[in-house]
């Protein structure tokens, strides 16, 4: 694994060169990254948010069914063949550049599971059921953590579980939007042709409706419990956004550093109007909470060191390096040795690659600690090996296949993308935070300058279905689930809070039911 870990720095650095175009340094021995060309290069990825680079996972076999032993799978025995540099982190951010031929959606979507005669969050022993049954019946591999099957794996596909049990589906680089919709319909065929018969249900929803914190299960998985332990001791909203939130996500490629900047600063300016176009999640405990998008509220105070809206991105001199700084900055959470999760919550990275982590003395950081530490920052739109769209809440199937296509409408197609950087080129810090503060309670109707924040979505919905009709894909009627939306100003919450008062009668149960996958 040395060798392997080895041949992975030097991969690195050598596509770092091409997404660069040069690799010149400045007096101070930092690397010069200004002036930049296109360039391609991309290590694999799977777009499942804790796992990473699947080519190092141990595997074996029982009976005919493969097992993935553990998650992440960070091999115990990895160790750099020299010591990291701040060159490589930057690098392995550079990685992911890619030509646009190669340019790939990912889709991920989180959902609660419940039992149908009582409305109950499932316990873990009956996800573990149901993960076993879909590894039988539809050939998923298990991956393992100890003795408990945590999640499934298969080709590029991952299922895995959030803190409180919320079922995730992490979906494989697909070409179309046509694709993404159809993974996300198989996935949903299996999920409900075992669950069924297991009278398990499935809600699309922001926020937890009906149950409280102290209902939610915790699933057997070591890193969740460094961060239950941690969340209270830095905000104090972060144990509600671990067990009682669903988010739906779209991971989009870039081609350079100078494309994933106006990608970066394009996606979170608007990241408010998709939280406000999505906003699913007016209730909590039962009864309606203040919110179109309590999902979208709680992360203003689950940990501000790794969340918000990123002012530097918009500097001057942002790019890789800049991020990788501020990634060095935020408090870790754990390192993954020997098959467990070492407790490292509020050390630093920095002290880290000096070998100065007081959990582990002495010991040097590898990528796959990189990597990991790069999946526990949550800001709303998170850099990788490509970028994160984080602003949306949960919802029904259909809305599931409207926010890739929303957001590869606006940055996948070089006229709407830039576009969207004319329109808001002189949106102040200021009202780039307010628009992040107020969404989540006003959505559509936020004031915004001269008007609504509803005639701005209006424009970028329409950028969105005519850089759609340019790639040429038929994709734009994946966009028609939120027109209505848009056009009427009416969010899928308010509708929600309209059936409440009404239909329902001040009963939550029958959201159970409107919102059953």
């Amino acid at each position: 694994m040395a060798a392997i870990s080895g041949l992975l720095v030097h991969r690195i650095r050598s596509y770092e060169n091409l997404c660069f175009g040069f690799n010149s340094r400045r007096a101070d021995g930092d690397v010069n990254r200004r002036g930049l060309s296109s360039g391609f290069g991309s290590l694999l990825r799977l777009g499942e948010r804790e796992g990473g680079l699947r080519w190092g996972v141990r595997s074996f076999e029982r009976g005919s069914r493969m097992v993935v032993a553990a998650s992440p799978p960070t091999e115990d025995a990895a160790v750099a063949a020299e010591p990291l540099t701040k060159e490589d982190l930057v690098g392995y951010l550079a990685s992911g550049c890619k030509p646009k031929e190669m340019w790939r959606i990912g889709t991920e979507h989180e959902k609660f599971g419940f039992e149908i005669g009582t409305l109950q969050p499932i316990k873990y022993e009956q996800i573990a059921d149901l993960l076993n049954a879909l590894a039988e019946r539809f050939d998923w591999d298990k991956i393992m953590e100890g003795d408990y099957v945590i999640g499934l794996k298969q080709g590029k596909q991952n299922i895995s579980l959030e803190p409180g049990g919320q079922f995730e589906l992490s979906g494989a680089p697909l070409e179309t939007v046509h694709q993404t919709c159809a993974e996300v319909n198989s996935h949903l065929y299996q999920v409900k042709a075992v669950a069924e018969d297991m009278g398990i249900g499935f809600l699309g929803i922001g926020f937890q409706p009906k149950w409280q914190l102290k209902d939610i299960p915790i699933m057997p998985k070591g890193r969740y419990e460094i961060m239950r332990n941690y969340m209270p001791k830095v905000g104090s909203l972060g144990l509600d956004m671990m067990f009682r939130t669903c988010t739906v996500q779209v991971n989009l490629d870039f081609s350079s550093e100078s494309d994933m900047i106006r990608k970066f600063r394009a996606s979170l300016a608007l990241q408010p109007i998709a939280t406000a176009i999505f906003a699913n999640s007016p209730f909590t405990d039962g009864k309606p909470n203040g919110y179109l998008s309590m999902r979208s509220h709680i992360w203003s105070d689950a940990d501000n060191n790794r969340t918000g809206m990123l002012p530097f991105v918009f500097d001057d001199s942002f790019g890789f390096e800049q991020y990788t700084e501020y990634a060095l900055d935020v408090p870790m959470y754990f390192v993954y040795r020997k098959k467990k999760y070492i407790d490292c919550t509020g050390m630093s990275f920095r002290d880290f690659m000096q070998g100065k982590l007081p959990c582990l003395p002495g010991e040097l950081p590898t990528l796959n600690d990189w990597e990991n530490h790069l999946t526990t920052i949550f800001p709303e739109v998170r850099l990788k090996r490509y970028l994160e769209m984080r602003g949306a809440d949960g919802g029904p199937w259909r809305r599931l296949c409207a926010l890739p296509a929303f957001w590869v409408g606006l940055l996948y197609d070089e006229v709407s993308l830039q576009s969207v950087l004319d329109m808001t080129s002189d949106w102040t810090m200021e009202e780039r935070q307010m628009l992040r503060t107020k969404v989540p309670v006003t959505g559509l109707r936020t004031p915004f300058r001269d008007g609504l924040l509803r005639h701005v979505a209006e424009e970028v919905l329409n950028l969105a279905k005519d850089g759609l009709e340019r790639r040429g894909y038929k994709e734009t009627g994946f966009l028609k689930e939120v027109t209505d939306v848009v056009r009427t100003g009416v969010t899928p919450a308010e509708k929600l809070l309209e059936l409440y008062h009404t239909k329902w009668r001040s009963d939550i149960d029958p959201v159970f039911e409107e919102l059953l996958y």
